[in-house]
């Protein structure tokens, strides 16, 4: 099945570029294709084709050409090819791939992020082999600059190469955005690319005519994002504006003047994470979760006045890309029950005009439905989930429950339909079971003292958010208590593995590369500080706090059939997370199966193996729920 993303819009409307995904089972991925749709006539075409994906389209200024990336050549490069269509044209060469990049505002270049090793480090690998000092060996990313032709040439070998705008080993680039005279970039970067160095970034300014760097703020990071006023005279940026928790604090907008000084924050009275998209002249464009919806806002810098653009509320509507003259815009977005397409709006008034159905691909199958359900858990918080219900729903009838949970924990399940790719949910409603998505306390969407409830209430307070919700569905006459299952990856796998081992009340469970014990997560993982920030604590200094968060230290209490999942390489959790429940498990006689998915990381991401995932939990609970025998080829 077919997905849409990365939507597009050119400079003078007339086109919106985005990227079409579909898997590819012959390549084992998931292959990306750039597509155009002229919005006055709604005609497409494909861009791009080849066993490779190509995405990541950017217009230039005079929306002729369209530079992407693709791993066409084995690494991420940039594109460059002509908007009507023609060969594409390679720009750079990067040993380490490209992972960003964007237009000047002359069209003349493009200015890129990509990563090299030192030739030191390079001398050292000839000379010793492979060895990694941790904690020190980064590869930096940094600024680079390469020109772009005003004609898609023939022989891309007579091509300028890219030359370096930042260099050094002080600090490593993250998101950047040019000037409007296109004589300087700002940009935010950390110490080090190191996940745990997040709190260091800063905002930075490069002059492209010697290469000099200044920093704009110290202190009070992470500050990323950084978006220039359309005058040149100010940026704008997301900071956390010196919060030292801000894995669950609100993040805001701020600005400064493009020659340094006092900042100034604009967002104190929007209650969730703002995501900085574009400076117009109308005001400052964001993005922001509202409980089950998504929506772009515009910011006056001037009064600090919000207004939402995107309607009504029910709607999933997260990003946008704009006009040059910003008064219109283009994304990705559905209402409740649909997949997401393609749309352009006015900033002015939003009324969607979309451009693509790939909603039709799936009208041959009954689909369930969704819809916000809502109860109080054990101490009164309210909660909202998404409860799934089968096509042939009939409210006479009492059915098995499955609560599937998503990761974060600042995740949040709406009512927008998307593709299976871990759990298979629409199999679960067709065979008879409702599902419960539950937006337990953590997740994002409703405000910072929500997302709060967890800090050292990790699982405890999760698990009431989960057993509440079931109960009330019970309440009602929904659900056969008997018949309840759980699942969920990453922190939905540390709730579904706390519910294995905290609870009696499942029939069966699955653990997705969830944590079981939290000191064995915390010296394992890429990124310390979520532990000390949510448990406000190393395991060195409370160790009680670690012990009372952690689904193995309630072992001795387990029953319930535990299915466990996860990557063999993944750094995020790692495995010695999976092995401690699989083997406490074992131990007691608890039934457990542990299957570890070879060369992959945090998430299953290629077709054949989330297949995989998505049929051996499926086998798992057609077992435990429905008493069936069924057996993965």
């Amino acid at each position: 099945m077919k997905t849409v993303g990365g939507a597009q819009i050119s400079p003078d409307g007339r086109y919106v570029a985005y990227v079409i995904q579909q898997s590819s089972w012959e390549e084992n991925d998931f292959a990306q294709q750039i597509w155009v749709t002229q919005t006055a006539t709604g005609e497409s075409y494909q861009l791009t084709a080849g066993k490779k994906s190509s995405d990541t389209p950017r217009w230039s200024p005079d929306s002729r050409r369209i530079a992407f990336l693709s791993d066409r050549d084995g690494k991420r490069q940039v594109y460059l090819i002509a908007a009507a269509g023609g060969e594409a044209a390679q720009l750079t060469t990067e040993e380490n791939g490209v992972e960003s990049m964007a237009w000047s505002p002359d069209g003349t270049a493009i200015a890129f992020t990509s990563g090299s090793d030192s030739a030191a480090k390079k001398e050292r690998k000839e000379k010793y082999g492979e060895f990694e000092i941790v904690g020190g060996d980064y590869t930096m990313r940094h600024l680079w600059l390469v020109k772009a032709p005003a004609e898609v040439p023939a022989d891309p070998k007579k091509l300028d190469k890219p030359e370096p705008l930042t260099r050094g080993d002080q600090f490593s680039v993250s998101e950047f955005s040019w000037s409007p005279d296109g004589k300087r970039i700002a940009f935010s970067a950390s110490r080090d690319p190191d996940l745990s160095s997040q709190s260091t970034a800063q905002i930075y300014v490069v002059e492209l005519a010697d290469r000099h760097v200044r920093k704009l703020l110290e202190g009070g990071g992470p500050n990323t994002r950084p978006r220039w006023s359309p005058d040149g005279k100010q940026i704008a940026y997301v900071t956390s504006n010196g919060q030292p928790y801000y894995f669950y604090a609100n993040s805001r907008i701020a600005v400064i003047a493009a020659d340094g000084g006092a900042a100034k924050v604009l967002t104190d009275a929007f209650d969730e994470d703002p995501n900085l998209i574009d400076w117009g002249p109308d005001g400052i464009y964001f993005g922001g979760l509202q409980k089950t919806n998504a929506h772009v806002f515009r910011l006056d810098p001037a009064t600090r006045a919000i207004r939402r653009i995107s309607s009504p509320d029910a709607f999933h509507f997260p990003d946008a890309s704009f006009t040059a003259d910003h008064k219109m815009m283009a994304g990705v977005g559905a209402p409740p029950n649909r997949f997401a397409e393609v749309l352009t709006s006015s900033t002015d008034e939003f009324s969607p005009r979309y451009l693509t159905d790939l909603n039709a691909q799936w009208k041959q199958f009954s689909l369930a439905t969704r819809e916000v359900f809502q109860w109080k858990s054990v101490d009164g918080t309210p909660i909202e989930g998404i409860l799934i219900k089968p096509a042939d729903y009939d409210p006479s009838r009492k059915y098995p429950l499955l609560v599937v949970i998503h990761g974060g924990p600042t995740g949040v399940d709406t009512t927008m339909r998307t593709p299976d790719r871990t759990y298979p949910v629409e199999l679960f409603a067709a065979k008879g079971a409702l599902i419960l998505k539950p937006n337990y306390r953590g997740s994002a969407g409703y405000g910072e003292k929500f997302r709060s409830l967890n800090v050292r209430n990790l699982g405890l307070g999760d698990y009431d958010d989960v057993i509440s919700g079931v109960d009330a569905l019970i309440a009602k006459g929904l659900v056969d208590k008997d018949r309840v299952g759980a699942m969920g990856w990453s922190q939905g796998g540390y709730i579904s593995a706390f519910i294995t081992t905290y609870s009696d009340r499942f029939k069966a469970v699955s653990v997705g590369a969830g944590i079981s014990d939290w000191a064995t997560y915390y010296v394992n993982t890429d990124i310390h500080p979520f532990t000390r920030q949510y448990l406000k604590a190393t395991p060195w200094e409370d160790p009680e706090i670690y012990r009372k968060t952690s689904p193995i230290t309630y072992v001795s209490r387990a029953k319930t059939p535990t299915l466990i999942q996860h990557g063999d390489q993944d750094k995020r959790v790692p495995p010695p997370n999976a092995f401690e429940l699989y083997q406490a498990l074992k131990d007691r006689g608890v039934p457990v199966k542990l299957i570890l998915y070879r060369g992959f990381g945090h998430p299953i991401n290629k077709p054949k193996q989330q297949r995989a995932v998505m049929e051996h939990n499926y086998e798992w609970f057609s077992k435990y729920i429905w008493g069936e025998e069924t057996q993965v080829n």
